[in-house]
C-alpha cells in the first residue's frame, strides 16, 4: 500500500547512496518518471498540442536512458535536472503529442452536488435499518421530534469541526485531520482520546456488519430452502428472536409469531442456524480477506452502498403503498395494538441517531475535495438535510405502515427487515444486495482499524502476517460472540453511537471550540454555557444507555 501511495517524483525515498542502489529490485524512483517537455517545445495550444523536433530528440535521449537503465545499475537514471516538478509534467505520445497533467489538488475538487451527496453516500449506513425501531422505542411523535434536534445538535457540533483547522492562526494546517488539532490544543492525550474512539466506532461497525450478514445469508439460504417447501408468503412477521430480553413473553400470543431462528427438529435447520452455524461459516470467508495487505480492490464496489439504499427507499415505498398507514395516537397511555406517542425508551433512539449522523472524524477531508470551499457550511447544511429526510422518510413509512392490528406496533424489529418473511422476493433481493456489499466493505473498516492501530503502535500499516492476523481474530472474534448470543444491532448502535458520540461529537468539538475563542478574546459566558451543555448532553446519551 505505502509504494502505491509514494509519489512519483522527489528524492530517493532510501536516502542511499548511488553505490548502494545496484540491486535489480531497487531501481531508482526516476525510472518511472513520466516524460517532460518543456512549455517551449510545445507549437501550440490546441488540446493536444504537436511537438517540436527538439522535445522529440530529448525523448529519445531520455529513451536511451531507459535502456540502460534495463540492467540492474541505477546510476544511469535520468538526472534530476532532466525530469523537473509535476506541474510542468507532460506525457509524450508516439503520435507526436503532448498531454499535459492537471493539477493533483485541481484535479480531486468536486462541484457542491457530488460533495453533497457523497457526504450522504458516507453517511448512509447500517443505521439507517434500525431507525424504524427507534421511533417505535421512543413514540411516534417524539420520535420525529428527537430525530430533527438530533440532526440539527450533530450539524452543528459537525461545523465546529470543519472549522477548528482554520481557527488556528500562525500554522498551517491545510492538511490537519481533526485528531490533529486536538493534539494542538491537548496534546497526546487529544491525538489518542480522538483516535481511541474513531477505533471505537469502527468497531462498532464492524460487529454490526457481522450480525447483519450473519442475518442476511441466513435469510437468503431460507428463501431458497422455502421454494423447495412452498411455503405460504405472509406481507409482515413478528418474528421475535432473542433479541429482546426484557420484553413480555406475552406479547407472542398477540403476533404472528415466526422466529427466524425456529427449530424444526430437519438437518437443515441444524446445520443452517443464524446464531449457532452461520456466524461461523462466515469467518471461512472474511478472515482471510482481513488480512489482504491492500484494501484497494474492495473500494471499487464502494458503489453498491448508494445502490442498496435507494433500492431500500424504493422497497419502502412499494411495500407501504400497498399496505396503507395503520396509525391511532395514544398519547401517554398503552394499548394493545399501539404504542404510546411519548414513551421513556427514547434514549435508544437518541444513540441509534448519533452514529447514524456520525461523519465527524472525515467530514475535513470530504470538504476539502470540494470546488468551492466558500460553500462548505451550506453544503453540509443540505447534506444533513438530505441524510435527515432519508431518515425520516424510512422510518416513518416502516412505522406507519406496518399493519396494527393483528401485529402491534412493538413488534418493529431492530432490523426491519426482519419483519418480513425469508420468502418475499424484494426483501430477498435486498438482503442479498446489501450481503454483497457487507462483505466488500468489512475489509475496508478492517484496513481502517489496521492502520490507526498499527500505525500508531509500530508505525507501519503492515508489521507482519502475525501482528495483522492476531488483530484480525480478535475482531473477528467479537463479531462472532455477538451474533451468537446477543445478535441485537439495534443495542450496538446505540452503544457505539453513545460512546463515540461523546468524544468526537460531544465533549471534544465543543472543548476546541471554546479553547479557540479564549485564545482570540471572544468567549463569552452565554458560549461557555451552551458547549458545556452539550458535553452534559453527551454523558447523559452514553450514561442512559445503560438503564434502558
Amino acid at each position: 500500500m505505502e509504494d502505491d501511495c509514494r509519489p512519483l517524483l522527489g528524492p530517493d525515498p532510501t536516502g542511499e547512496s548511488p553505490s548502494h542502489r545496484g540491486s535489480a529490485g531497487s531501481l531508482d524512483i526516476r525510472t518511472k518518471r513520466p516524460f517532460y517537455v518543456e512549455p517551449r517545445n510545445i507549437v501550440s495550444d490546441d488540446p493536444q498540442e504537436r511537438i517540436s523536433a527538439e522535445a522529440a530528440i530529448l525523448n529519445s535521449r531520455v529513451h536511451y536512458y531507459s535502456r540502460l537503465t534495463g540492467s540492474s545499475d541505477t546510476m544511469l537514471s535520468p538526472p534530476n535536472h532532466v525530469i523537473p516538478t509535476a506541474e510542468e509534467m507532460y506525457v509524450y505520445s508516439p503520435l507526436g503529442t503532448a498531454f499535459k497533467i492537471p493539477d493533483s489538488e485541481q484535479a480531486v475538487k468536486n462541484p457542491s452536488i457530488v460533495t453533497i451527496f457523497a457526504i450522504w453516500n458516507t453517511m448512509m449506513g447500517t443505521s439507517i435499518l434500525s431507525i424504524p425501531w427507534g421511533i417505535k422505542q421512543a413514540g411516534f411523535t417524539l420520535g420525529i421530534i428527537i430525530l430533527i434536534f438530533t440532526g440539527l445538535l450533530m450539524l452543528y457540533c459537525c461545523y465546529i469541526v470543519i472549522k477548528s483547522p482554520k481557527a488556528i492562526r500562525g500554522v498551517d494546517t491545510s492538511s490537519w485531520e481533526f485528531p490533529d488539532v486536538c493534539r494542538f490544543y491537548f496534546g497526546k492525550l487529544g491525538l489518542w482520546s480522538s483516535l481511541v474512539f474513531s477505533l471505537v466506532s469502527l468497531v462498532g461497525a464492524m460487529v454490526v456488519y457481522w450480525v447483519l450478514m450473519s442475518n442476511f445469508l441466513y435469510n437468503t439460504g431460507q428463501f431458497i430452502y422455502s421454494k423447495f417447501k412452498h411455503d405460504r408468503n405472509v406481507p409482515f412477521i413478528c418474528p421475535y428472536p432473542k433479541t429482546h430480553p426484557g420484553r413480555n413473553d406475552s406479547m407472542t400470543s398477540l403476533c404472528g409469531s415466526s422466529s427466524g431462528n425456529d427449530s424444526s427438529g430437519s438437518s437443515f435447520d441444524h446445520y443452517w442456524s443464524k446464531t449457532s452455524t452461520i456466524p461461523l461459516y462466515l469467518i471461512i470467508l472474511l478472515l482471510p480477506l482481513l488480512c489482504f495487505r491492500s484494501a484497494s480492490f474492495f473500494a471499487r464496489f464502494t458503489f453498491f452502498g448508494t445502490i442498496s439504499v435507494i433500492y431500500l427507499i424504493v422497497l419502502v415505498t412499494i411495500k407501504a403503498s400497498h399496505l396503507g398507514f395503520h396509525l391511532e395516537f395514544h398519547w401517554f397511555g398503552p394499548s394493545q395494538f399501539y404504542v404510546p406517542e411519548f414513551r421513556l425508551f427514547f434514549p435508544q433512539l437518541t444513540g441509534v441517531l448519533t452514529l447514524a449522523f456520525f461523519i465527524h472524524n472525515c467530514i475535513i477531508t470530504l470538504m476539502k475535495s470540494n470546488k468551492n470551499q466558500e460553500n462548505n457550511v451550506r453544503d453540509l447544511s443540505l447534506a444533513y438535510l438530505l441524510v435527515g429526510g432519508t431518515y425520516m422518510y424510512v422510518g416513518v413509512l416502516i412505522f406507519a405502515a406496518f399493519p396494527s392490528p393483528p401485529l402491534s406496533k412493538d413488534c418493529i424489529e431492530p432490523n426491519f427487515l426482519d419483519n418480513f418473511p425469508s420468502s418475499d422476493v424484494m426483501v430477498f433481493v435486498a438482503r442479498v444486495c446489501l450481503l454483497f456489499q457487507m462483505i466488500t466493505v468489512y475489509p475496508l473498516l478492517g484496513y481502517l482499524v489496521r492502520v490507526q492501530i498499527m500505525g500508531q503502535l509500530f508505525g507501519n500499516h503492515y508489521p507482519g502476517f502475525i501482528h495483522i492476523l492476531v488483530l484480525n481474530i480478535l475482531i473477528v472474534g467479537a463479531g462472532v460472540l455477538m451474533s451468537m448470543f446477543y445478535p441485537n444491532i439495534g443495542s450496538i448502535i446505540r452503544f457505539s453511537g453513545a460512546i463515540c458520540g461523546l468524544a468526537l461529537v460531544f465533549l471534544l468539538p465543543a472543548l476546541v471550540h471554546m479553547f479557540s475563542l479564549r485564545e482570540q478574546g471572544r468567549l463569552t459566558w452565554q458560549s461557555a454555557f451552551f458547549h458545556s451543555f452539550l458535553i452534559v448532553l453527551g454523558v447523559a446519551n452514553l450514561m442512559a444507555q445503560f438503564f434502558m
